[in-house]
């Protein structure tokens, strides 16, 4: 009994350290009572709608709520853009949604995807969809059914409202299965390629230049490792 009095007396530090160590058990357990409390709303995730592949339907103003859908950079019919710091490039895209819709499409898959290769895996099948159309259909009929997932692509990507979305916002529209509505979101993407194509490639490259750079403008820069000259060492006469 002496010897341990002793080492208390000897040990000042003693009492606080048991002090602080009681205080972080009792924060610990706040924590976890907290964290149990609030895990059922979170797993359920009431109040709330989501797509398919998770993405939400609803506004929310709390960081970690879901959020509202956003709108279209530009109407499906503004083909020469917005006057911006992206006029240019808008002009860019209508002449080659014109001119040359595959290497637009090619462009657009590239700054979605940024794989090696995108841009050649996705334009040449277009042109060879696109000239075979045109040759024995008279009208590009068969490459929007090879372009139209991408614009599914990029309005899940960005969040972006669809045109079922802006029927429903609109009164028009009594979907309210969210598989069901996607499925629609999907078809009208399909309709839109087929029946707008070129104003919906101008509309998506228009869209992935405001948001997304050029894969090309991502190269991480090379630090070069120079070695020394060769030094010489001089010698008194």
């Amino acid at each position: 009994m002496a010897n341990n009095n002793n080492l208390e007396e000897s040990s000042p530090l003693l009492s606080k350290q048991v002090s602080v160590e009681e205080d972080e058990k009792k924060n610990l357990n706040v924590n976890n009572s907290t964290d149990v409390a609030a895990s059922p709303a979170a797993r359920t995730g009431a109040g709330f709608g989501w797509t398919a592949n998770g993405l939400p339907l609803v506004h929310g103003s709390v960081v970690g709520e879901p959020m509202g859908r956003s709108q279209w950079d530009s109407s499906l019919l503004a083909c020469l853009g917005r006057n911006d710091e992206f006029c240019s490039s808008d002009v860019e895209v209508c002449l080659l949604g014109s001119v040359a819709p595959c290497v637009l499409y090619g462009s657009n898959v590239e700054r979605l995807g940024s794989a090696p290769g995108t841009f050649a895996n996705h334009c040449l099948p277009y042109s060879g969809l696109y000239l075979i159309g045109n040759s024995f259909f008279g009208w590009n009929c068969l490459a929007p059914w090879f372009s139209y997932p991408t614009r599914t692509a990029i309005r899940r990507k960005f969040n972006l409202e669809g045109t079922c979305e802006a029927l429903n916002r609109s009164g028009g529209c009594c979907l309210e299965d969210e598989v069901q509505r996607e499925q629609c979101e999907s078809a009208c993407d399909f309709a839109t390629h087929v029946f707008c194509h070129a104003c919906a490639l101008c509309q998506e490259g228009r869209e992935l230049r405001r948001r997304l750079p050029h894969p090309g403008f991502n190269a991480q820069p090379v630090l070069v490792m120079i070695p020394p000259g060769e030094q010489t060492m001089g010698r008194g006469d």
